[in-house]
C-alpha cells in the first residue's frame, strides 16, 4: 500500500463525515472459539464464523458504498510484517520467555521470523497451538501441554478495532487494555502505527500508551473515548493544546455496559442514542488544566448529559432512548442497539435486529442503515465497536 500523505490523520468528531476507518474481519481466532475457552477469551458465545464474515463483508461494502476508505487490519499487519525491523520489534515483545517459557522461546521466534508475512499476521491474531509448531519445538514441550493448547493465544477481540487505539483530533491513544486477554491486540496495532508506510512518517502525537511503558493498573479503552468537542487523556492533550476539557464517565460495573459506547453514542451533532437506566447513573468527572502543567479533577453535581451538552455549548442534547418496553429495551441494549457508528451527520449504521430503537432513530430524522449482526453481535459489539476512525471530519 502506498503511503497517503494528502490527508491528515485524525478523528475530529463523532459524527463528521467518516473518511478512513480500520476494521478487522473475523479470522482464525474466531474459528478457535469453543464453549471451553470463549469466556476466557472474553466472548459470551461461540460464533458461526462463515456467517460472521458474510455479515462483516456486507458492513464493509456498505461503508465503501458511502465513500468511506476501509482499511482491513489483517492487510495492514501483513504489509507491516514485510519489514524485517517490524518483525523483530513485535516478536521480541510477543514471544518472551516469561510467556512462552525459556524452553523453546528462541526456536519459536526463529520459526515465526521465517513465515510469510500474511501467515505471520494470521498467527499473531489467530494464535498458534502446540500441534502446529515444528517437531523440534513440540518435542521440547513433550507431554507438558496438550496438542490443542495455545503457545500463542488468539485475540478474537481484535474484531473490535475501536478499543485498542483511538484517534483523538490529530493524535492517537494506544490503549492499555484492562483484561490480559486483550492486551496483545494493542501490540499488533502499535506495530502497524510504528512501521506501516501509511503511518510511520505521518508525524502524529501519541496522547497515551505504548507497549514498552509499564502502565501497572492504568487502563484505557477506545469504547470509552469520544472526541465530541471543537477542538479529550488529560495531561498530554492539555499540554499540546489538543483539548480544554475531558469529561470522565464513571459507569456502573455491569457486563452489558462494559464501555460508554454500549449505552451512549452520537447519531448527529446534537443527537444521541442512549440506554437510560445506565446513563442516568453515570457520574461525570471534569478534568481541566490546573495552570501548572498538571490536571485538576472535579466530580460534578450535574448529570452526565448536562455536562456533555454544556461542553458543546448547548442547553440540552436531543436524546433517543433504547426502544420498546422495559424488556425490549434491555434486550436491544444487550444487542448493541445504542452502539451505532455515524458515517456522516445524521447517518448511522445499526444492527437490523434492534427494530424498536432503529424505528425511534428514524422517527427522530436519523437515516439508519441496517446490517445483519446475528453472529457478529455475539461478541457484544456493534458498528461503533467494530470501527476505528482514522480520518473523520469535524
Amino acid at each position: 500500500m502506498e503511503a497517503d500523505t494528502a490527508t491528515a490523520l485524525g478523528a475530529n468528531s463523532e459524527v463528521g463525515t467518516l473518511r478512513t476507518v480500520i476494521v478487522h474481519r473475523p479470522d482464525l481466532a474466531h474459528e478457535r472459539l469453543s464453549p471451553a475457552n470463549c469466556h476466557e477469551l472474553l466472548f459470551d458465545d461461540v460464533i458461526w464464523v462463515r456467517r460472521a464474515r458474510q455479515e462483516h463483508d456486507a458492513f464493509v461494502d456498505l461503508m465503501r458504498g458511502r465513500g468511506v476508505e476501509v482499511l482491513v487490519f489483517h492487510d495492514l499487519l501483513a504489509e507491516t510484517l514485510a519489514d524485517p525491523a517490524a518483525r523483530d520489534w513485535i516478536l521480541s515483545r510477543r514471544v518472551r520467555p516469561e510467556e512462552v517459557t525459556v524452553m523453546f522461546c528462541e526456536e519459536l521466534t526463529a520459526w515465526l521470523k521465517e513465515m510469510p508475512a500474511d501467515e505471520l499476521a494470521t498467527r499473531l491474531t489467530g494464535g498458534v497451538t502446540v500441534a502446529e509448531v515444528p517437531e523440534d519445538i513440540g518435542s521440547a514441550i513433550g507431554r507438558a501441554m496438550r496438542p490443542t493448547d495455545f503457545v500463542i493465544a488468539p485475540v478474537p477481540n481484535q474484531l473490535f478495532t475501536r478499543d485498542t487505539s483511538a484517534w483523538i483530533y490529530g493524535g492517537v491513544s494506544l490503549n492499555h487494555m484492562y483484561w490480559p486477554a486483550r492486551q496483545k491486540e494493542t501490540l499488533n496495532v502499535e506495530a502497524v502505527y510504528r512501521f506501516h508506510p501509511r503511518f510511520r512518517d505521518a508525524g502524529f502525537p501519541i496522547w497515551f500508551g505504548g507497549y514498552d511503558h509499564d502502565w501497572d493498573g492504568a487502563s484505557l479503552e477506545g469504547g470509552d473515548i469520544m472526541p465530541v468537542g471543537d477542538g479529550i487523556l488529560a495531561r498530554n492533550l492539555f499540554a499540546a493544546g489538543g483539548a480544554r476539557l475531558v469529561i470522565g464517565a464513571l459507569m456502573p460495573r455491569e457486563r452489558s455496559a462494559m464501555h460508554l459506547d454500549t449505552v451512549f453514542s452520537f447519531c448527529d451533532r446534537h443527537l444521541v442514542t442512549l440506554y437510560k437506566p445506565v446513563v442516568s447513573e453515570i457520574l461525570p468527572i471534569l478534568y481541566r488544566p490546573d495552570g501548572n502543567g498538571g490536571v485538576a479533577a472535579e466530580l460534578s453535581e450535574r448529570s452526565f448529559l448536562h455536562e456533555v451538552a454544556d461542553a458543546l455549548g448547548l442547553e440540552s442534547l436531543r436524546t433517543v432512548p433504547t426502544g420498546g418496553d422495559e424488556f425490549e429495551q434491555e434486550r436491544e441494549q444487550w444487542d448493541d442497539g445504542n452502539n451505532v457508528v455515524a458515517l456522516a451527520p445524521g447517518v448511522v449504521v445499526a444492527y437490523e435486529r434492534n427494530e424498536f430503537t432503529n424505528a425511534k432513530l428514524a422517527k427522530a430524522g436519523v437515516e439508519v442503515l441496517e446490517i445483519a449482526g446475528q453472529e457478529l453481535g455475539r461478541g457484544r459489539g456493534g458498528g461503533h465497536c467494530m470501527t476505528c476512525p482514522v480520518v473523520r471530519d469535524a
